[in-house]
């Protein structure tokens, strides 16, 4: 799969429909590498003229300002400010909520301005254009269920998209207790997903997967790299994980669409 380069874009006098901004864990995480390849394959497939930064993408700060230290957040973010200013970068799309809240909320503060989408929203303009289509029975039968990630839930009110690619597929889609505007964080956010887990009675993300699990579902969905890795530890420390899938939504359309 060949992916071009911002800069290549521009050595050929040319501009992309938008930009694909892989994040971190997409870049660098082995299992959040095949959520960035089922991202690429859809916009591949839906001849959408996509570019990466390559290795001019920074971290955009998101880790840094949860944490606490301002001043190094300020500095990641002016960096890739003046990359996306300097290509013209008008609409950027990520898998990660934490990119996506960052780039779309936090920016604009530091003179930072573009049209941010995360994959489930571009996902389902690209069912309603048309352009997507998945064949039936590739998820027949199964029991999905999705977990909202807590920057693209509670953060953005973005309940609706990841919720309509799911209702393409034919599976059987059922909601955990707390979802939606009352969902429950899976343990990753605010840095936490770099530190040690303070003491306590039960891990956070333990508590959420059990909550997933009382559904007896055959497939978690998330739309999100570091629910991924929380929810899939989860799902390994209840010995599951033969039965039941942690997938993203990508890696669903990916599936159903044979692409």
């Amino acid at each position: 799969m060949q992916i071009r380069t911002m800069s290549d874009y521009a050595a050929r006098g040319e501009t992309p429909e938008i930009l694909f901004w892989v994040g971190c864990a997409g870049s660098f995480d082995e299992r959040a590498q095949k959520i960035t390849r089922a991202v690429a394959k859809i916009l591949h497939h839906c001849e959408v003229k996509f570019a990466v930064l390559g290795t001019e993408e920074s971290c955009t700060g998101d880790p840094a300002k949860r944490a606490g230290n301002e001043f190094l957040f300020q500095m990641q973010a002016m960096t890739n400010i003046q990359v996306l200013d300097g290509y013209g970068i008008k609409k950027i799309v990520t898998a990660c909520p934490h990119c996506f809240n960052t780039l779309k909320n936090e920016y604009p503060d530091l003179g930072g301005h573009y049209e941010v989408v995360h994959h489930s929203q571009l996902i389902q303009s690209l069912f309603d254009e048309g352009k997507l289509k998945v064949s039936g029975g590739t998820f027949a039968g199964k029991k999905i269920t999705f977990h909202d990630p807590c920057y693209l839930g509670r953060g953005n009110d973005v309940y609706e998209a990841p919720r309509s690619v799911i209702e393409k597929l034919d599976g059987a889609f059922s909601e955990m207790k707390r979802s939606r505007a009352k969902g429950f964080c899976c343990g990753a956010g605010g840095a936490q997903m770099f530190k040690e887990p303070e003491k306590g009675s039960k891990d956070v993300n333990v508590d959420r997967t059990e909550e997933a699990l009382e559904l007896k579902p055959d497939i978690i969905a998330v739309g999100c790299p570091f629910c991924m890795t929380m929810m899939s530890d989860g799902v390994k420390n209840f010995n599951k994980e033969d039965t039941v899938k942690v997938l993203d939504i990508a890696e669903l359309i990916a599936q159903a669409g044979e692409l």
